[in-house]
């Protein structure tokens, strides 16, 4: 991600932004939710108090259980989820909240090991950022997070409203998937990575490529989640290896296979 434009962790003032960040940061609604599970009282505050500032609606839970019955009560927009929590171990809790709603979850954590979070997004979390972190940056995810799991664009007026790959069909408008005429459950990341995909069929679209236009800008290097979430794709889309609907290329990228 784009470098903090500020010191590291320094709450904003309300009513201001810091130097160089755009105007158009998290400008959300008063009905944008955010639910923090974090049991560090002085990370709950920094991240309240700039979210606050941004119009978002905060509601925090220091345990999992607590924040299972949250997620139904409040219905979050977004999740910010520790890993290391009493009660529930915070990757289970992010596979539970996974299969219980489609929210956002960003993992915030001290473990920053690449098994961790490769962990963390094949147990469904759509991001992952390491403690400590600045403000900036976790601002700028949920922004990313957001706008990827919100999507407002509609296909290319060239591009048909159906797509079919074998027995895998693909509509566009309801940002609905089925394969075999049973409906298919994705998560919004998922989709908009089988979406480029799709409307690039024949075409090998690069690691960087796909980060660039699913997670957006300054994902670049994060080739791990293009890993784990084709991955997550393949499991719910393709019942035959000799008939794959998502094709590797080796150290390039992947692509879907022209008519």
């Amino acid at each position: 991600m784009p470098p903090a434009a500020g010191p590291p962790g320094w709450p904003v003032p309300a009513g201001q932004r810091r130097r160089g960040e755009p105007a158009d940061v998290l400008k959300q609604t008063g009905t944008t939710r955010a639910l923090v599970v974090e049991d560090d009282p002085n990370i709950v505050d920094l991240i309240r108090s700039n979210l606050a500032v941004r119009g978002f609606d905060t509601v925090v839970s220091v345990d999992g259980l607590r924040a299972l019955n949250l997620l139904e009560t409040e219905e979050p927009d977004i999740v910010l989820l520790d890993l290391m929590l009493p009660e529930i171990d915070g990757f289970e809790l992010c596979q539970m909240i996974r299969e219980r709603s489609p929210v956002a979850i960003i993992v915030v954590s001290a473990r920053g090991g690449e098994r961790d979070k490769v962990t963390a997004l094949n147990m469904g979390a759509d991001d992952y950022l390491t403690k400590p972190f600045s403000i900036e940056e976790l601002l700028a995810r949920i922004t990313a997070t957001l706008r990827r799991t919100r999507p407002a664009d509609t296909a290319p007026q060239s591009a048909p409203p159906v797509i079919t790959i074998g027995q895998v069909e693909i509509d566009l408008a309801s940002q609905q998937v089925r394969r075999d005429g049973t409906a298919v459950h994705l998560t919004p990341t998922e989709f908009a990575l089988l979406r480029e995909l799709a409307l690039n069929r024949g075409k090998l679209l690069t690691h960087a490529h796909l980060l660039r236009r699913v997670w957006g800008r300054g994902y670049e290097t994060e080739t791990e989640y293009v890993r784990v979430y084709v991955r997550r794709l393949r499991s719910k889309l393709e019942t035959d290896d000799s008939e794959p609907v998502i094709l590797t290329q080796p150290r390039a990228g992947y692509r879907i296979a022209a008519e």
